[in-house]
Formats: structure tokens, C-alpha cells, sequence
């Protein structure tokens, strides 16, 4: 075997002859592979050890999305034999096969990372708005036992995603990151904006049976037929409803429609037998709305419940045998609902337990491969390539309160008067959608019979210490001017106007988005806000319905369709699950111009990867208010915090409620109540609270009138959120300085514990706590594991608790379990009402003995730019659980405003201590005044 050794310096040496089926061209930072078959193989590297690689017939010039800013910087040592080419880097290698391209990633050590599997190599060919693309496909390590998390936000309780089907298509309640982590030292970074699959790569088929139907209309049997399939799940497929089985309804309610007659309730029963021709698991994906629930042989496998207007699926999954039938039985109430059951048979085991991306649209297979020690480091090599994560505003980690929505500027006004007159700690409220004339969307502008002074509006609630987001949307009726000045640039989509779809306001209206793609496009959608919000004083940006979500109930093919990029004649199938983040950048960019000394903050429905570095939060949209949903909240912010993305929320009590709810029925409102006081205390754990959602009122001071002990549970939360500030504050410098992650899986910290991979209701809230969501109604305790290789402090009790083990942790309505890493160090600060009140105040140190431990706090001016400025400080802690010893180091660093010194309380926990940790104050106490000092106990 020849051997040749070619270093970074004399690749750039091109050769001369062109590249030959089955070999090597070496090129800037990597090489180009030309298989026996004709087909390209880039792979460039990285100064980090990330090599990208890209695969086609025809490479292509420009880079497939805006997800990616980095540009290969690697030096790799290239090495070529009659069988491969291999890139070397200190952190890791890439071989790549010259007959097949097949690609092999190791480690520094050696350690096999990635290994394709060529033979599922996909690039074929598929026709969009006249134009060629390529369907593509990618699969490595068959048969693999690793861990994968990340890809975005989803809904379906997945934790570990090995022997997990995904589809990363945006939706109100899904956001795609194509980010793919793995417990073996790599992520994937999948460049694509259209829909991909990830596990499966075929997309599932409806569940074909002789399905028998039944159509109620109360309790009288209007229908019976048979049905091939269960399908009613997009609006065209209603026209297909029987006319027997027809009546006025309310949407996923009943009782009585918006004219206040009675109306009929309706209830469809679909039942069948299902014999599978293989055995093992069997995938379902149920598309619904309203109240469904699937019984596989009598028993429950599904009961959920959405609002109409934004169905989506529910996974379930059965162990099923050959030739052995399955009687499934599907009940379902419409009430104008949606609806439609989707099956996947099972895959070979080396296929099930592998890594899968397959795209619908792209002009070549496109991906990077990120090398990492530990999952921090797979985060921050996805930030290298995408960006960093923004330093958002200190306030915006206080307490968000929103409503759906303040009819008036005085109702807006009047919530931050009483959370002030109740002295409840609160920073942002925020005016939701339609301050504006009923038939002016999209202007900008105020309704001023109901909002006759919105600067006034602003300047009352800055007078309170209090700050207010806006609600802007991509979306425009034609006929105001904003929309003409797109429109006369071609930056309107139009194909939504020519269908004729009208929206749900008054009687309807046609409606359209912008299409943020062209560069001038962007700049004109935001010039048109910076002329009339920007100077009214809003302090932050909520960008809603950025999917976008023109209609919810029309088909993934027709959402495509209509998203057809007409200015730069690009298909939507091709840039289906980029707009969010180009909509990010868009006003992300703008606020910078116009105000270069205050940090943006938007909060977005929807992005993509790289949206991090848009000044932006993502939420996970309109979740309704149930058990369920509440604990599908937990794996979804887990895995999108995994997926490069810190600053997320969730609508606290989830937004949409059932009728039960609505109606104020006695005998339901204390679960609405114990569901909100639950979700309540997750949010005081995620990195950004905020409560939001429909009637009932979610206003503190209101929802808990008339019970004082949800009150005191409530305010409880608050005030505990505002003295953790310093360590919160903490963790999101560290996000943007140090690609750190603040929501963290426990399998983040804790990987060689294989009992924390699937772990889905549990996570660590920085590096110290360990948090224990209560996700049943009635529950009063639940089974808490405390991962091996710590000790652990109940923070209710103070006991010290040897980890590795599950425990039966108490949860008394007004309390959700909450532990301590032993070795921690958490700075707390004094009451306050609001992040800026005290900010340079008192600190009490909690530590907790068991282990060496380290915190570095950060403080800043809180607001503007100066951080970029190096205008920051940090105080070092470390604590040396052997000598008992606390070090509080050397102040680095200063910043505007930063007090001289401090006085510091440190309380020291053994296990010995009774009562609530963060209640303790007795220690010892110093006058900390920036030099190095020691504390023994």
C-alpha cells in the first residue's frame, strides 16, 4: 500500500489534472472525494475539530440555510492511500472511503464516533416549483446503544430519541433545531431547512382497516358505515363529513353555540381489527383536536384533548406479534374539529437503533459533524458554528405576566398596579395581539378608542419599575399600508391572498405574511416598526404565529405551497423551517442600528438553528392546560435547551382551557387551580417565568383570590425566583459567555449514570438543583431519582441524601421537590419587588458540604452593551470540603455602578440542619470589599 502525506501548507497547491472516479482532491482545510460512482464528497474541517461535510453530483456554491455564520478554518493533516483519504485534526479524524465515500469519525483517542452506512446514502432527484432538487439521505452506527437528545423543541414526551421517530416540521408547539446530540462525544448539525425525519425516513401512512363508524348526535346513532382509513384531518378534508351526521356545535365544546341555542353534542366511534405482518413496535402518530381516546384490546393507550383551531399529533406504540390481531378502538368528539390516525410498521433492530436524517427538498446533503468531551462541549461547538448565545437583559429574568390578551391600556396598567400594591415581585407585562383597529393588522398601530395613549401606557408601567413587550406579527392585511409597501417590492407571499383565506377576526379577513428572505425585505418590515413602536418605549419584542402559521388547519402541502418565496423564487418545501429564524434576524438586526447601547429581547413561537444568536427566546407556543401537557413540557425544554438554545418559557398553566375551566364550574376549578400552582413552580425553575394563557385570569392576586394557601404557594415562587437572581443571572452570562446551558437533562451531568438517559420529568436547573415538576392532579409526593456520583440536600427538609437512589419525596400542593448538589455554591440576594431594586444588595452564599465546589458570580450593569465592553465583574467562590473552607477570591473586573463592597451572609448545610434551606440565614458574616478572604467553619 503507497502511502501519501500531504500537510494544509501544500494543499493549497490544487492539482492540476481534475479528480478521477475513486480519489482524493485536496483542497483549503480538507478534501474532495470523487466515488467510483461519480459523486462528490467534501469534507473541510474546523480549527474546533468539526468537519463538514457535504455530498452531491454537482457541489454547490452557496451554503444551504443562514443557520451556519462559521466558514472552515481547520487545518487538517491530509493523509491518502489507495483506499481512503483521512483528515487529522488534534481533536479528531475523518476517513473517507474512495470508492464509496463512506464516512468514519473518531475521536483524539481513536474512539469511533460516527460510522456510515453508505449503503442508505440518498440524493434523488424531485421536482419543486419547476426547479430539481433532491430528496437526501444520511445513516450511521446501525445498531447503536448511544444516547441522542437535542433536535429542537417537541411535544411527545421523547427524551432519548434512540429507537425515536421525529419529524422536524414548525408548528405552533414544535420548533426544529436539527441539532442531534450524542452520549458517545458528537452532535450532528443537519443543514436543511425543509421537513426531515430523523429514526424513520419514510413518512408514516394512515392506518388502512374496514374501520366500522359510528356517528352520534347526542345520544342517538345518526350513522353507521364503513371506512378505509380515519381522515378527517386538514380543512379540505371536511367537505367529506356525512350530511347525517351534521350539526351546530361549538368548537371542542359543547353546551351552546356563540347565539346562545342549544346545541347537539357530537361523538364518532371508529373500532377495527388489525393484524400486523410483523412483529416488534409498531409506531402510531394520532392527529387530533378536541377529546380523543385510543384503546388498544380494551385497554387506554391515548387520551387527549387540544383546541380545534391547533390540532397536532400525539405518539403512542405497541408491541405487536405476527398474525396476532389488535382490536383498536378510536373515540372521538369533533365539535369542528380534526383527526387522523397514522401508522409506521416496525423497523429492523440495526435500523431502529440507528442514526437517520432524510430531507424533502436540498441541492446536496449537507451536514457537520462536532467532536465533543462532554455534552457542554457539543453545545458550544454548535455555537461556534451558529453563534453565540445574547446577553438578554437582567429583568428578563424576573417574572413575565401576560394575558390573552389586555382589551385596554388601562387593563394593562391596572395588573402592574396590583401586583405592586400586593408587593408581589414582578418585572414585564406584556400586550398580546389585536391592540390595533379591528381591519388594520398589520399597521403598527393603536386602536385608539381602547388604547388612546400607548407611549402613556409604556411610560406608567416604567414609572412602576415594571417593562412591556409588544406582540408584532409577520402578518398583513393587504389593504394597509405597510402591506402595500411590501407588496410593491414583491415581498408579500401572495398565493395565501389568492386561495382566499380569510382569518378568525370579526368576519374574517384575507391575510398574508411577508417573505423575510431578501435582505431589503427584512429591512423595510422592521424600518415600519421602528418609525411607530420603537418610539413608544417598548422594551421587548414578541414575535408570534413565525412558522408561519397563516392557517393551522391547512395541510403541510398546501403550507408549503403557499410559502413559495417569490422574491428569490425559492420553493417552500425547500425553506420550510427557516422562517422563523429569518424573521428573528430581521428585527434582531434592526433593534441594534436603532438603539447600539440596549440589548434586544424578542420572544419568538418558532426558529431554527442559530436563533440563539438573535437576541431571542423561543416558547412552546399554545399548549393547553392539562396534566399531560404540563409533563411534556419538561422533555421539550430539556431537549431544546440541549439543542444549543438557552432562554426558553412555556405558558404557565398552559394557554388554551377547556370549557370545564371556562365555565368556572365549582367542582373543577381547584384542579385549574392546583394545575396552574404546579405549572407555576415549574416555570419559577425554567429560564424564563412567564404566565400566559386564557381566561381564568392568570394574575396572581386574582387566580388565587378566595384561597390563601394557593396565594402564599404562589407568592412563595415569586419571591424565591427574585433571591435566586444572583445565580440565575449567573447561568445566562455563562450561556453567552461560556456556551453554557442553564436547563439542563440530568444525563448532561450525569451520563455515566445510564439510569438518567431516559429520565423525562426530572432535570438539573444549573448546575446545583435538581427539580422535580408534580405533573398529577391530587398528587401530595412522587418518586424522585437522585442521580449516582453526588450526594444530594432536600431543600424542604435539609436532609442530606446519598444519590443513585429513588426516593419518595414529599409534595404538599404548595411545594414541589427541589434538591441540592452537594459541592454546590448558590448566592441568593435580598427581597425585592423588582431586578432592579437592590441589585448590588446583600448576599447570603449557600453551601453545601460533600464535595469541592466552585461558583463564579457575575454582576453587570444589567441593560446595556458594556458587558461587549468587558464592562463586567466576577466574584470566585470556591468551597474545599475537606478543610471546610470557603475562598471568596479576587473581584474581577467592574462595571457603572458597581458597589465597592457588599456585606455577605455564608450559610453552611451539612445534613444536619432541620428546616427549609433557603430559609436559613444563621452563618458567618463579612464585608466583602473585592480582595481575596477566607471563611473556615
Amino acid at each position: 500500500m503507497i502511502m501519501r502525506l500531504v500537510t494544509f501548507a501544500t494543499a493549497t497547491l490544487a492539482i492540476a489534472a481534475p479528480a478521477l472516479a475513486g480519489e482524493a482532491e485536496v483542497v483549503p482545510h480538507g478534501t474532495i472525494v470523487t466515488t467510483d460512482a461519480g459523486q462528490k464528497v467534501r469534507v473541510l474541517a474546523y480549527a474546533d475539530g468539526t468537519f463538514r461535510v457535504t455530498v452531491a453530483n454537482v457541489l454547490p456554491d452557496a451554503p444551504p440555510t443562514a443557520m451556519v455564520v462559521a466558514e472552515a478554518d481547520g487545518s487538517p493533516q491530509v493523509d491518502v492511500d489507495d483506499a481512503s483519504v483521512t483528515l487529522t485534526t488534534p481533536q479528531s479524524s475523518a476517513r473517507i472511503a474512495l470508492a464509496d465515500g463512506q464516512l468514519t469519525v473518531r475521536d483524539a483517542e481513536g474512539k469511533l464516533l460516527l460510522d456510515e452506512y453508505a449503503r442508505s446514502r440518498r440524493i434523488d432527484p424531485v421536482t419543486l416549483e419547476g426547479q430539481q432538487w433532491f430528496k437526501t439521505r444520511v445513516q450511521f452506527n446501525r445498531g447503536t446503544d448511544e444516547g441522542l437528545y437535542g433536535l429542537g423543541q417537541q411535544q411527545n414526551r421523547q427524551m432519548n430519541y434512540n429507537g425515536e421517530d421525529v419529524e422536524l416540521a414548525q408548528h405552533n408547539i414544535a420548533t426544529a433545531i436539527p441539532y442531534l446530540l450524542s452520549t458517545r462525544g458528537y452532535g450532528i448539525l443537519w443543514d436543511n431547512a425543509s421537513i426531515t425525519r430523523v429514526g424513520d425516513p419514510h413518512p408514516y401512512e394512515k392506518l388502512a382497516l374496514d374501520w366500522s363508524a359510528q356517528y352520534y348526535l347526542g345520544d342517538r346513532l345518526a350513522l353507521e358505515r364503513t371506512e378505509p382509513v380515519i381522515d378527517y384531518q386538514f380543512l379540505d378534508d371536511q367537505e367529506r363529513w356525512p350530511e347525517e351526521a351534521k350539526a351546530d356545535t361549538v368548537a371542542a365544546t359543547s353546551g351552546q353555540n356563540t347565539q346562545g341555542n342549544a346545541v347537539q353534542t357530537q361523538r364518532v366511534v371508529w373500532t377495527g381489527s388489525y393484524t400486523p405482518e410483523s412483529s416488534g413496535k409498531h409506531e402510531f402518530r394520532l392527529y387530533s383536536s378536541s377529546y380523543v381516546t385510543v384503546y388498544a384490546n380494551g385497554e387506554k393507550v391515548l387520551d387527549r384533548w387540544r383546541q380545534n383551531w391547533n390540532p397536532w399529533y400525539h405518539n403512542f406504540e405497541l408491541e405487536l406479534t405476527a398474525g396476532e390481531p389488535v382490536d383498536l378502538r378510536v373515540e372521538w368528539e369533533p365539535n369542528q374539529g380534526y383527526i387522523a390516525l397514522y401508522h409506521a410498521d416496525p423497523l429492523p433492530s440495526e435500523d431502529r437503533h440507528s442514526v437517520s436524517f432524510a430531507s424533502e427538498a436540498g441541492k446536496a446533503i449537507d451536514y457537520y459533524v462536532v467532536p465533543g468531551d462532554d455534552m457542554d462541549a457539543l453545545v458550544a461547538g454548535y455555537r461556534r458554528l451558529t453563534g453565540e448565545a445574547s446577553m438578554m437583559p437582567r429583568w428578563a429574568y424576573g417574572f413575565w405576566q401576560s394575558r390573552q390578551r389586555y382589551q385596554t391600556q388601562d387593563e394593562l396598567v391596572d395588573v402592574m398596579e396590583i401586583y405592586r400594591d400586593a408587593e408581589i415581585p414582578i418585572d414585564a407585562i406584556v400586550q398580546d395581539w389585536f391592540y390595533w383597529p379591528e381591519d388594520q393588522w398589520g399597521c403598527n398601530c393603536f386602536d385608539p378608542k381602547r388604547f388612546p395613549d400607548p407611549e402613556g401606557m409604556v411610560d406608567a408601567v416604567h414609572d412602576m419599575d415594571g417593562r412591556v413587550m409588544i406582540s408584532v406579527w409577520p402578518k398583513f392585511y393587504p389593504d394597509t399600508q405597510n402591506a402595500k409597501e411590501l407588496d410593491a417590492k414583491g415581498y408579500l407571499y401572495r398565493r395565501p391572498l389568492e386561495a382566499g383565506q380569510k382569518d378568525w377576526v370579526g368576519a374574517g379577513y384575507a391575510n398574508t405574511f411577508y417573505d423575510p428572505y431578501p435582505a431589503e425585505a427584512r429591512e423595510i418590515y422592521f424600518n415600519q416598526i421602528g418609525k411607530s413602536l420603537v418610539p413608544m418605549g417598548f422594551d421587548a419584542w414578541w414575535m408570534d404565529a413565525t412558522e408561519p402559521d397563516w392557517h393551522s388547519n391547512l395541510s403541510i402541502e398546501e403550507r408549503a405551497r403557499q410559502m413559495y418565496s417569490a422574491a428569490t423564487d425559492t420553493p417552500g418545501a425547500a425553506i420550510f423551517n427557516s422562517y422563523g429564524l429569518m424573521q428573528a434576524i430581521s428585527v434582531a438586526d434592526g433593534l441594534r442600528e436603532v438603539q447600539p447601547d440596549q440589548r434586544p429581547f424578542i420572544l419568538t413561537r418558532s426558529g431554527f438553528g442559530g436563533i440563539q444568536r438573535a437576541s431571542a427566546a423561543l416558547w412552546s407556543g399554545d399548549v393547553v392546560a392539562r396534566w399531560d401537557d404540563l409533563r411534556d413540557q419538561i422533555s421539550a425544554g430539556t431537549n431544546i435547551s440541549l439543542s444549543g438554545i438557552p432562554n426558553w418559557t412555556h405558558d404557565i398553566g398552559g394557554f388554551a382551557v377547556e370549557q370545564r375551566y371556562t365555565d368556572e364550574v365549582p367542582a373543577e376549578m381547584p384542579e385549574f387551580r392546583e394545575l396552574y400552582l404546579r405549572w407555576f413552580q415549574f416555570g419559577a425553575f425554567s429560564p424564563l417565568f412567564r404566565s400566559h394563557g386564557e381566561y381564568p385570569y392568570r394574575e396572581t392576586p386574582i387566580i388565587a383570590k378566595d384561597d390563601p394557601a394557593m396565594l402564599e404557594g404562589l407568592t412563595y415562587y415569586h419571591r424565591l425566583r427574585y433571591r435566586l437572581l444572583p445565580y440565575i443571572y449567573t447561568l445566562a452570562a455563562d450561556a453567552h459567555f461560556d456556551a453554557g446551558t442553564i436547563m439542563r437533562p440530568l444525563v448532561m451531568d450525569f451520563q455515566a449514570d445510564r439510569a438518567t438517559w431516559e429520565i423525562d420529568d426530572e432535570y438539573l436547573f444549573g448546575p446545583a438543583m435538581l427539580v422535580a415538576p408534580v405533573t398529577e392532579f391530587e398528587a401530595r409526593e412522587r418518586q424522585v431519582y437522585l442521580p449516582a456520583g453526588a450526594d444530594w440536600y432536600d431543600v424542604a427538609t435539609g436532609n442530606k441524601l446519598a444519590g443513585g437512589q429513588t426516593i419518595t419525596a414529599a409534595a404538599p400542593r404548595e411545594r414541589m421537590p427541589l434538591f441540592v448538589r452537594a459541592g454546590s455554591i448558590v448566592p441568593m440576594g435580598p427581597v425585592v419587588e423588582w431586578t432592579g431594586e437592590n441589585p448590588e444588595g446583600p448576599l447570603t452564599v449557600h453551601v453545601f458540604a460533600g464535595a469541592d465546589g466552585a461558583f463564579s458570580l457575575y454582576e453587570d450593569q444589567g441593560t446595556d452593551m458594556g458587558f461587549a465592553r468587558g464592562e463586567f465583574a466576577r466574584i470566585p467562590m470556591a468551597w474545599d470540603d475537606a478543610a471546610r473552607r470557603l475562598t471568596i477570591g479576587a473581584r474581577e473586573g467592574r462595571f457603572p455602578g458597581m458597589a465597592d463592597s457588599r456585606e455577605i451572609a455564608v450559610v453552611l448545610h451539612t445534613g444536619d440542619e432541620a428546616g427549609a434551606v433557603f430559609d436559613q440565614a444563621e452563618g458567618q458574616t463579612a464585608t466583602y470589599r473585592g480582595k481575596s478572604m477566607e471563611l473556615a467553619f
